[in-house]
């Protein structure tokens, strides 16, 4: 019998690609307001989420045909609003979701991370996050004064750097060190409050940390590692692991590999959480799911220029240079953007850029369509062969109605069978994911 597994969602940050879809609403002119994330948060916190994570990136894309238009066009990661206040506004509308807000290494000093970070776990009475990227793309780093991203492993040797610290400031103060004494005079005792001295590297902080301990001693910590240096990094730090991987027998193998560079780690494998993206369609009949998947099909085709802006965005390579119907292997498609792309490559190596493109699916991660039931089959036969950890529902927009669909469609399904939780047993997200 399938154990019962955790759920999260993969928030595109505050962008607004659904906003010219059925359903949409008026996102596209009131996206300002959060107000739709707000709702979000609501609804996975009705259906017993464990958190949401605030995806981010700090660039406008360009890469495709060297220009803006394709990603202004579709708002495909632009507009993105800090996800550090996001957060505060999600945390306010909640009082058990965990909340995780995307933070690049390159985009802060460790001590003004770790003090926005210790301030939202505060604020959330222990439900904050965050996730650390190493960046994958040039033209965030040019946001921040920097010429481009340094190799792919150098990236994670400063992330390392910047991770370490972080950590240690976060460690200044003891979980006891205010006594809040009225008859000593004491507010907190000053032998519990010691300097963090790191020096790296790349980073060094004097500390502490003048914003007290934290309700969770240290804010959870979220990592998506895919290379085996980023898993390995991820195995070391990580609290929960997000991973897109296309089929169930994928994502088995990589969260064996997370497990086995855990112990390597001198840590315990089932303190960490793989959550596995998926992006499913749940529809009141089996019929109309296989009509919207066939809907969905029929738009790439018809805008494979959209598919392949994405591409480029994460990978820092122009698609609008590369022949769509040459067979992939031929070309000589070298990045130092995000990793995926040189296995997608390789596995598609006879094939097409049009041809892999679109034959990849329709969503993230692994194909799963139907009606509330046979979804909820589909990812129980899933979990049981990949052993845990969960799911990361993920969309390439945000709409009510797919709101309604996930949360009030498929969780509900899940719940009766006793595969998700039904109740929070815990205030704090930390606690929430080492539940089961």
């Amino acid at each position: 019998m399938t154990k019962p597994f955790h759920l999260g969602w993969f928030l595109n940050g505050t962008s607004v690609p659904a906003w010219n879809r059925p359903f949409s609403g008026s996102i596209g002119t009131q996206w300002q307001h959060a107000e739709i994330f707000a709702d979000l948060a609501r609804a996975m916190e009705r259906a017993c989420f464990d958190y949401v994570l605030i995806e981010d990136n700090t660039f406008v894309g360009d890469t495709y045909g060297d220009s803006m238009e394709v990603y202004l066009k579709y708002a495909f990661q632009a507009p993105r609003q800090d996800p550090m206040i996001v957060a505060t506004l999600l945390a306010q509308a909640t009082e058990r979701l965990g909340i995780i807000a995307t933070a690049g290494t390159f985009a802060y000093h460790p001590y003004m991370l770790a003090r926005l970070a210790a301030t939202l776990d505060q604020v959330s009475r222990g439900r904050m996050g965050v996730n650390f990227v190493t960046g994958t793309s040039d033209r965030a780093l040019q946001n921040y004064g920097y010429p481009g991203m340094d190799e792919h492993d150098s990236r994670y040797d400063i992330a390392e750097d910047f991770v370490t610290a972080t950590k240690a400031l976060w460690d200044t103060w003891d979980g006891d060190a205010v006594v809040a004494d009225h008859r000593s005079g004491y507010w907190a005792d000053h032998t519990k409050v010691r300097r963090a001295d790191h020096a790296g590297p790349y980073f060094s902080t004097r500390g502490p940390l003048n914003t007290g301990p934290m309700p969770q001693g240290r804010p959870v910590i979220a990592q998506a590692g895919g290379s085996p240096r980023g898993i390995a990094f991820a195995a070391k730090h990580a609290d929960t692991i997000v991973a897109i991987q296309p089929t169930a027998e994928k994502m088995r193998d990589y969260r064996e590999r997370v497990r086995g560079a855990a112990i390597d780690a001198g840590r315990k494998p089932d303190e960490i959480k793989v959550l596995f993206g998926i992006g499913p369609i749940v529809a009141g009949t089996e019929r109309e799911a296989q009509e919207r998947i066939e809907q969905r099909r029929a738009e790439m085709a018809a805008n494979i220029e959209v598919e392949l802006a994405k591409m480029a965005k994460s990978t820092d390579i122009d698609f609008a240079e590369v022949p769509l119907d040459e067979p992939l292997g031929e070309l000589a498609l070298n990045t130092n953007g995000t990793q995926q792309f040189a296995e997608f490559a390789r596995r598609n190596a006879d094939r097409t850029l049009r041809e892999a493109v679109l034959g990849r699916g329709i969503g993230n991660g692994a194909m799963v369509a139907g009606t509330p039931e046979s979804v909820a089959d589909q990812l129980a036969e899933i979990m049981e062969m990949v052993g845990g950890d969960g799911f990361l529902i993920c969309s390439d927009g945000v709409t009510r109605r797919f709101i309604a669909e996930i949360c009030d469609g498929l969780v509900p399904e899940l719940q009766r069978r006793g595969l998700t939780r039904d109740r929070y047993s815990f205030a704090q997200l930390r606690d929430n994911l080492l539940e089961f």
